[in-house]
């Protein structure tokens, strides 16, 4: 017989069933692999579903559920400063804007800043702003001298008005944050701290400084607790206070005639804005003296004193005349 005569010869039933038979089982069994992998992928989609969901549960319950915490020590959302070290304010005590000061003060004693009515001076400012840096630098000394001496009352404000010039870091909030964090946890430094943060203030546009370094500098100005200080500020406890507190500034500063934030540094003596320049103490020494003057008089005169009223002139009483 031929060989196409061989290949033609039927394949008995028998095995034609077992090639079947194995091929339906390959089927089966590719059928449940191919099942098992669907159901790999939906269990798997459905975890990765649930722990975004728990994700986001857990962020949204953290958010809601973990308080706004507030800095104590604060009055009307601003720090006050009760006393300055002399190491803090600079080496020269007295400076040009004091002695003018003293010079118009010495006719009318009424006049020197320690006789007149306290001022009160408020100054909001932003930790990245270029005058707020000036206005320091400029009236620190003569700020020492009139706290320290009881002329003036003196509270800083920290707000957030540039957060978005500092290439995405926010060193803008992040310093308010970390001012505020000083301000509550040692308010003796808060003083230091704000000084140091304003002389050392980094570029508009750039990164400024880490929370790490917010926090180094904390310590290096003495702070009695910085460990909690530094916790502070590096968990941003009081971030989203100073956001709140720069909103709340922008909408209306309480106490005033309709004024509103607009920029940094706002400084206000008794409530009304200074608008002279930022660098130059002598102008900010008049226009406090003029303040305080204006406040005083204004007082005196909303307040007559009593005239007194004059005795009435003694008549002399006629002597008797003895009787003859």
């Amino acid at each position: 017989m031929s060989d196409d005569d061989s290949a033609r010869t039927p394949v008995p039933r028998h095995r034609r069933a077992a090639v079947r038979e194995k091929a339906k089982q390959v089927r089966a069994r590719q059928s449940r692999a191919r099942a098992i992998t669907r159901s790999l992928v939906v269990v798997g989609a459905v975890a990765v579903v649930a722990a975004v969901a728990i994700t986001v549960t857990w962020t949204v319950v953290s958010a809601v559920s973990r308080p706004q915490l507030s800095p104590e020590n604060v009055s009307g959302g601003g720090f006050p400063v009760t006393a300055i070290a002399a190491a803090v304010s600079g080496p020269e005590a007295v400076t040009e804007a004091e002695a003018t000061i003293e010079d118009e003060s010495s006719p009318a004693p009424t006049e020197s800043p320690t006789a007149l009515p306290q001022v009160e001076i408020q100054v909001y400012v932003d930790y990245l702003s270029p005058g707020a840096r000036d206005w320091q630098v400029a009236n620190s000394p003569q700020l020492a001298s009139w706290v320290n001496e009881g002329a003036a009352s003196l509270t800083y404000y920290p707000v957030s008005m540039l957060t978005a010039k500092s290439n995405g870091t926010k060193y803008s909030l992040r310093a308010a944050g970390a001012a505020a964090c000083v301000g509550s946890h040692a308010p003796e430094t808060f003083y230091a701290y704000n000084n140091e943060l304003l002389l050392g203030q980094p570029e508009i546009d750039s990164d400024g400084m880490s929370d790490t370094d917010l926090a180094d500098l904390a310590q290096a100005t003495g702070v009695d607790d910085p460990k909690t200080v530094r916790d502070c500020i590096e968990d941003g406890d009081f971030l989203t206070w100073a956001k709140k507190t720069t909103e709340s500034a922008v909408a209306g500063i309480p106490g005033t005639d309709g004024l509103a934030l607009t920029g940094t540094p706002m400084v206000l003596v008794n409530g009304q804005r200074y608008v002279g320049a930022l660098s130059d103490p002598a102008e900010f020494s008049q226009f406090v003296l003029t303040t305080a003057s204006g406040a005083f008089y204004q007082t005196q005169t909303s307040t007559p004193t009593p005239t007194p009223t004059a005795a009435p002139s003694e008549t002399p009483t006629p002597s008797a005349t003895p009787s003859e």
